[in-house]
């Protein structure tokens, strides 16, 4: 067992029983999400809990292949206003929908919705509203019901809706709560990167799961440039190509990765940064598990508890820490990179840039080059590697090593001199009678010059 202290301890005795039902709403709809959203800053706490159920409410709906068409788009388009109807609930899911208790009891979210404070609630509603229009608009386009998504573009307005809109209003939940810095809000590119990466992620380890749903979400304009047909994809006798594919996949989230760490550096509150960095860092290990593994065409693949394990306590500390996580699987992807890939150079290159992003971030200090370096030109490493102290001694002895010798040499002039006949009584009497006449004529002159100056001043009216 991993030994954990959250930085913040949710305190049911204190909750109401709405409280209560909504967090374990919340522990039956998220196994990954749950325990993160429990331990973050009790500003926060309440608010994000709600935020996920009712987006999970709205998914719940926009996942049922049962519920009609005419009966699914009023209820995702008007989802906002349906939350804010005391007592609502929904009880037409399918009964194989695993998550159709949370709508059958979402009177529970809507009580606490009411007690929310209003600048949240805001954002909430209006996140609600874009995600319900979106889910709508992808529920009555009959060619991506059919065929699925066709160009990357439709994939990432996709992954925008489900995930970049979730990105959007968390963002806004933390600024507004002075969790996160407001420059956040300015660089709205940066949301969209969590939330696309995270979705990409999601989608090319569940191929095989949505090819028996009977959904497709990689792009035709992908996939097409390795098989003729999506279900080629999924033969035996395709299996490299199928891989090739899933390397374009990967390099497509991997352009994602820069700018999610350049976000988490604007996290202010260790108990958000975790709630950010842990899916982020469970993503860049999946992308590495997924990558060039032929198990992702014939099961559902996952990352053992061994490493999310290691990887939740990783995150958990600081930015330097999750980017050293980055930089780890960033290499075993590159390692497993293939040179016969179509995609090798590029994927080589985005690896690269990961490096290099986090190495301008926090430098580091290879041992090897530094003894390289010594090797080459011992001297100046010496130099280089003196610090601050002993450059200052080393000054100072010089400096008393200047007077000693420039003392000694005056004592040796003078003890010479004086050996030779020198008579240095007669010439301290001598330069003591001249400095005495010199003090003598200036009081006579000073004297002189008070006496002459008016002791009377008239004054004169102007």
């Amino acid at each position: 067992k991993v030994w954990h202290e959250p930085v913040h301890k949710r305190d049911p005795s204190k909750e109401t029983e709405t409280e209560k039902a909504c967090f374990r709403h919340l522990e039956l709809t998220s196994r990954s999400f749950s325990a993160v959203i429990q331990e973050l800053n009790p500003e926060l706490l309440m608010p994000i809990c709600l935020f996920y159920l009712v987006l999970r409410g709205l998914d719940t709906i926009e996942d049922d292949m049962t519920i009609d068409i005419a009966k699914k788009e009023p209820l995702l388009r008007g989802f906002a206003e349906l939350m804010e109807i005391d007592g609502w609930t929904f009880t037409e899911n399918g009964p194989n929908e695993k998550d159709r208790e949370l709508l059958v009891h979402f009177d529970d979210v809507i009580a606490e919705l009411k007690k929310v404070k209003k600048p949240y609630y805001d954002i909430i509603r209006e996140i609600t509203v874009k995600m319900g229009n979106g889910m709508a608009d992808y529920a009555l386009n009959a060619e991506h019901n059919t065929n699925g998504v066709n160009t990357v573009e439709e994939y990432e307005l996709y992954c925008h809706y489900v995930a970049g809109l979730v990105g959007e209003g968390l963002t806004r939940l933390f600024v507004e709560s002075n969790l996160a810095n407001p420059a956040l809000l300015e660089r709205m590119e940066l949301t969209e990167s969590m939330g696309q990466f995270l979705q990409k992620t999601n989608i090319i380890r569940d191929i095989h799961e949505d090819y028996v749903d009977k959904r497709r979400f990689w792009p035709k304009t992908i996939w097409s440039k390795y098989v003729n047909t999506w279900d080629d994809m999924f033969k035996l006798e395709n299996r490299e190509k199928a891989l090739q594919c899933s390397s374009d996949m990967v390099l497509n989230a991997l352009k994602h990765t820069e700018e999610c760490l350049f976000y988490m550096a604007g996290i202010r509150d260790q108990s958000v940064f975790n709630f950010v960095a842990i899916p982020q860092a469970m993503a860049i290990a999946t992308l590495e598990l997924v990558f060039r593994n032929p198990a992702i065409f014939e099961r559902n693949v996952k990352i053992t508890k061994g490493d999310a394990c290691q990887l939740m306590m990783e995150s958990t500390q600081n930015l330097r820490v999750l980017c050293e996580v980055f930089r780890r699987y960033a290499r075993r992807i590159h390692k497993k990179n293939d040179p016969r890939d179509p995609n090798y150079l590029a994927i080589s290159a985005q690896c690269g840039k990961i490096e290099q992003f986090v190495e301008s971030i926090f430098p580091t200090q290879d041992p090897k080059k530094i003894a390289l370096a010594q090797a080459q030109n011992p001297n100046q490493e010496a130099v280089n590697t003196m610090d601050t102290g002993e450059t200052t001694f080393l000054v100072l002895s010089m400096i008393g090593v200047l007077f000693v010798m420039g003392g000694l040499m005056v004592g040796v002039s003078m003890g010479a001199a004086w050996l030779m006949g020198a008579r240095f009584d007669m010439a301290y009497e001598d330069i003591t009678s001249r400095v005495g006449t010199l003090v003598k004529g200036a009081a006579q002159v000073s004297s002189a010059t008070v006496s002459s100056i008016p002791t009377t001043v008239v004054h004169q009216e102007l």
